[in-house]
Order: structure tokens, then sequence, then C-alpha cells
């Protein structure tokens, strides 16, 4: 990949399983040793999490295998948990002042855990060699950097893409709009056309054209970047308000009102999964790194990727974002070994051929080198993607407010009712600012 895309994003600023213990278990019953000739090898044990499907954690198990070989002096112990489950249950530690040593982070949630001293400086770590950043762009590693503390190191960045399944929209005798000149309103269209066929799948299940995207935050975010909206003000407050939430969720009222987008009780029945990943959906707007997981659930590579729907034909405003970080909580008892495991799935080449593109373009040049670029392979389909659209990322990546987290998970929750035919668009509107107002208190 051209070492370009990495600087032209300014990325100075998001499911699967339920909560899943693959082990437990407390910190470890040994007390670091101080050692000025070298690394601390005394036996430790680090728990490390993160949010993600089965794929990523046989991709991990396989990558925390070969960092036993070369640490057999640290244990790592393992769970996940599906994206909303996986914040339940770090909140909950953070009361507690019990965070994992070692955990997968969102940029959407570094102001809500930084407040109260949390998460762990780890720039004292990076001074020391223990982790290398050598082979990062420094803008990218500067979203992990607030009040001055590096409590989280980005592994990957990616940006916004619509996934297809060719299989069904030839099912469905649908044709797929121009990808670099399609609107909202275009897509709407082929949503329509596609759930209109009435086709099913063999076991009897209809499908459809495609979920309604107005129930993910960040599309909402990205719809006000192309409308010249910025999001988040420096002060914290919002640079939207309630008519612009209304005029966003009516962009699917018909949609909705027909039954033509894919059915809210099938999507909670199919869980953590969703109809794009069991083949009843014909598109899927997501983040790019997505395909890996994509491929894995759906069980068919005839997967597609296309450029997102824009207000304006062509004016699609993207932005780069790190797809996640690698944090540590400030109680760990071992933060070098913490680190030294931060540092060994950021940086080591054998990891980033393990994990590709699935959770993002790997942030470290040697992972990125590592990675498959086969022809037609998974990770190759992703970095050409992010090459291809590299001219229409104009827009910086927006700073998440403090408590993004929990004004994003009350979209959700409103999306969903939405959904359901309970509460209208304004209602909506209302409700998701009132929390807001509580939440970025």
């Amino acid at each position: 990949m051209k070492r370009i895309i990495w600087k032209t994003a300014a990325v100075a600023a998001v499911a699967a399983l339920a909560l899943t213990a693959c082990s437990s278990g407390d910190s470890g019953d040994s007390e670091p040793t101080a050692s000025s000739t070298g690394p601390d090898t005394s036996p430790v044990t680090l728990n490390f999490t993160w949010w993600g499907n089965d794929d990523r954690a046989a991709r991990y198990n396989e990558a925390l295998a070969l960092f036993k070989e070369k640490y057999p002096y640290i244990t790592v112990q393992t769970s996940f948990a599906a994206f909303p489950d996986y914040w339940t249950a770090r909140s909950t530690e953070a009361a507690g002042r019990a965070l994992p040593d070692v955990m997968q982070f969102d940029l959407s949630y570094l102001r809500e855990f930084n407040q109260n001293g949390q998460l762990l400086d780890l720039q004292e770590w990076v001074d020391n060699g223990t982790i290398d950043l050598s082979g990062f762009d420094e803008t990218l590693t500067q979203a992990g950097v607030l009040e001055d503390k590096m409590i989280g190191i980005p592994t990957s960045t990616n940006t916004f893409a619509m996934f297809q399944n060719p299989n069904v929209i030839e099912q469905t005798g649908a044709t797929f709009p121009d990808e670099a000149e399609y609107t909202w309103e275009d897509y709407n269209e082929f949503i329509a056309e596609v759930s209109e066929a009435g086709e099913k799948t063999a076991d009897g299940y209809g499908l459809y054209g495609g979920t309604d995207y107005t129930g993910t935050f960040w599309f909402f975010i990205q719809w006000l970047l192309q409308k010249g909206i910025t999001p988040f003000e420096e002060d914290g407050t919002f640079g939207f308000d309630e008519a612009e939430i209304v005029e966003f969720l009516d962009l699917t009222a018909d949609l909705r009102a027909d039954k033509l987008v894919f059915p809210v009780d099938r999507n909670v029945s199919l869980a953590p999964k969703g109809g794009f990943t069991v083949n009843e959906t014909a598109s899927e707007m997501s983040w790019d790194n997505f395909l890996a997981g994509y491929v894995a659930d759906s069980g068919t590579d005839n997967l597609a990727m296309a450029q997102i729907p824009s207000i304006e034909p062509g004016e699609k405003a993207l932005f780069f974002k790190p797809s996640m970080l690698l944090s540590s909580g400030a109680n760990t008892k071992y933060p070098e070994q913490a680190a030294t495991l931060i540092n060994f799935l950021l940086t080591d080449p054998e990891v980033g051929t393990i994990f590709g593109t699935s959770k993002g373009v790997p942030a470290d040049d040697e992972q990125r080198a590592a990675v498959d670029t086969t022809e037609g392979s998974v990770d190759a389909q992703v970095i050409a993607y992010e090459e291809k659209i590299a001219e229409q990322v104009t827009e910086s990546t927006p700073i998440p407010v403090k408590g993004f987290g929990t004004i994003e998970s009350k979209w959700r929750t409103l999306a969903e009712e939405l959904g359901y035919g309970t509460i209208t668009p304004e209602d909506f509107a209302e409700q998701w600012f009132a929390e807001a107002e509580l939440s970025t208190q």
C-alpha cells in the first residue's frame, strides 16, 4: 500500500458472539521483581480480552501460541465478547479498577475510560524500547494520546465500504448502482428492488436488499460529514441538532413503512450474526476490515466491496479511522509484561500474516508487508479497496466526545424501537439528545 494513505488520514480521533470466557482467572499470583540487566522473566499471568467472532478468536489463539513460544514465562488467559457486551463488561471492571492487563480498545471509549485514570500510560514502555513504534506513522499513533498520555496504540486502520453478495443480487435479478456516483436515494431503490423480488433462501427466509442503515450512529456521522457538518466541536459539544437526526432517519422511512428492510425481529433472532452473514441480504455497509469475518461467517468468498453512497454524486467525504487500539488497565500488576504482549501483537510479522486485514490494514510497516497480497485474497481486496478510495478520504477522523460509547449504545437501542414502530423519528431524536446531554457532561 502506498504510504501516502496513512499520511493523508488525519486520525486524531466502531458484531459477533455473546460474552464468552475462553479461560478466566486473576492477573497472576506472583509479584514482579525488578531487573537492571534485562526484562523481568518471573512467571506471570496476564488477562487479555477482545471483541469479535470465532474467526478473530482463532487468529488470536494462533498468535498467542507463538507468543508463548517466545515468552514462555508469560501465560495469557483470554476472553472475548460481542461489541455491546464487551463494553458492558469493561465498564463494570472499570468501576472496581479491575480492567484487564491487555485489551482491545475502541477510539469511541478512550475519553470515557481515561477520565479517571483507568488506562495505563504506555509512553514509558515506548521510551524504553519495550514497545517499538518505529514502523508506525506518527499521525496514526497520536490517535491514542489524550492529555499527553499514550493510553492506546492503533493496531490498524479502516474506512467504510458497501459489501455486496453477488449470489443474492443475481437470484433477485437486481442491479447494483454505479458505486462512484450513487446517492442514498439510489441505494434505497436498490434495497427495494431486491426486497420486492420476493425471493427466498433454501430455508424459506425472505431475501432483502439490506438492513436499515440509519440504525448505526457512525453512519449518521458519515452522512453529516457529507453535508459539511462537523459532528463534534472542539469544546465537546455537538455540531448537529434534532432536525439533522430526523432528516437522517427519514431517509429510510418509506423502506421501514413498506417492510422492505431486513426485519428487526429476524435480526434479533440471528444475533450475534446478521442478515448479511447468513446470506439473507444483498448488501451491508460496514468497516472495510469486516470482509474476513463476513467470508468466514457466510461460508462464501463470493463477496464484493464497493464505495458507500453519498448525498451529492461522487462526494463521499470518507475518513480513515483506527479500527481498534490495544490498551492496558492502569491497575495491572505487570505493566512491563503487558507492554511486551502489546508490542508482540502490534509488530511481530507472523502476527501480521495471521490477522491479515481482518482487524483493518496493519499500522506497522513490517506487519503490513507480511500480509498476503495474493490476487483475489481477502487481504488483497481490502488493501486494493483502500488504495482505490484514497482520493475520497477528504475528512479528518471525528474526535468522539466524552460518553460516546453510551450515546452510541443509546442510538442502537432507539433504532430497534424505531424498527418495531414503537417510536417516531422525532421521539428518537428527543430521547437520544436527552441521554446525550447527561452522558457528555
